[in-house]
């Protein structure tokens, strides 16, 4: 009887073992269970006198632009704590390295769509960031018609009309290895900015000069760093330190912790207004 009872429980815990197993093959570890991921931010400062923006040369719908008095947006720096705005950082990858794993929390926006208007007689935002996998909604919230044209490297370009209160929609396929300017020939002082990538892993500085890239895998990444009225950034006072980013690329250990950059100053002599 003793012995009975004692196959039984054998059989029982054997099933019970093949049970679990057929679980765990039916539905493996999630990708959050089994990678790291950190986060990595920073802030960028002007080192020197904050400028005042530009003034622009109007030539093309006066009447609907000039009260609207567009500013340069090229060199934006934060007059209360020289933040310095627009600064671009992105995970730099080679043609021959495969795109990283991506964080689940950016499913939400894989397939989104983006919105570059225009607005003002500006590009708003003055830089855009895209995935490969979403879709560019280029939108016209003036009074006036605007084109909106983007002659990219590794996309075919575009130069598409945008009417008044229309959207047009593009969808990008490949990853660009720089932000690539957009600009409006009906308006030429309209200038913008748009970077293409095949991963969300990329910021851009805020007003106050700050930037956070959340959710990146663990282990060593090389991030590409741009501004446009100074192209690479590399030579930089990284933490009251000077110090070097050739290429403007910097290689920094991810791990589950946040990775911040301290304070990087980049001298005024270094931008063209």
């Amino acid at each position: 009887m003793n012995l009975a009872k004692s196959c039984n429980s054998v059989l029982v815990c054997f099933r019970l073992l093949c049970f679990l197993f057929a679980c765990f093959l039916m539905f493996p570890i999630s990708a959050t269970a089994a990678e790291r991921w950190g986060d990595l931010k920073g802030r960028f400062v002007y080192d020197g006198a904050a400028p005042k923006p530009r003034e622009l040369e109007l030539n093309k719908d006066i009447e609907y632009c000039a009260p609207k008095k567009p500013t340069s947006l090229k060199l934006l720096v934060n007059k209360e704590n020289n933040g310095l705005k627009n600064v671009v950082l992105y995970l730099y990858l080679s043609k021959s390295d495969p795109v990283p794993p991506i964080h689940p929390d950016y499913e939400q926006t894989a397939d989104s769509n983006v919105l570059l208007d225009n607005i003002d007689c500006q590009f708003q935002p003055h830089v855009t960031l895209l995935r490969t996998s979403q879709t560019l909604k280029i939108t016209n919230s003036d009074d006036v018609a605007h084109n909106t044209a983007a002659f990219l490297a590794r996309n075919n370009p575009f130069n598409a009309v945008t009417p008044i209160g229309e959207s047009v929609y593009k969808n990008l396929e490949s990853g660009e290895r720089l932000p690539v300017q957009v600009s409006c020939s009906i308006h030429p002082w309209m200038q913008g900015w748009l970077l293409v990538q095949e991963h969300p892993y990329m910021a851009v500085t805020d007003a106050d000069g700050n930037f956070e890239i959340k959710n990146l895998p663990a282990g060593e990444w090389t991030f590409q760093v741009w501004h446009e009225a100074a192209g690479y950034l590399t030579d930089v006072t990284q933490n009251d330190e000077a110090t070097s980013w050739p290429r403007g690329r910097i290689t920094v250990t991810i791990a589950n912790e946040p990775v911040n950059l301290g304070t990087v100053k980049v001298a005024a002599d270094k931008f063209t207004p």
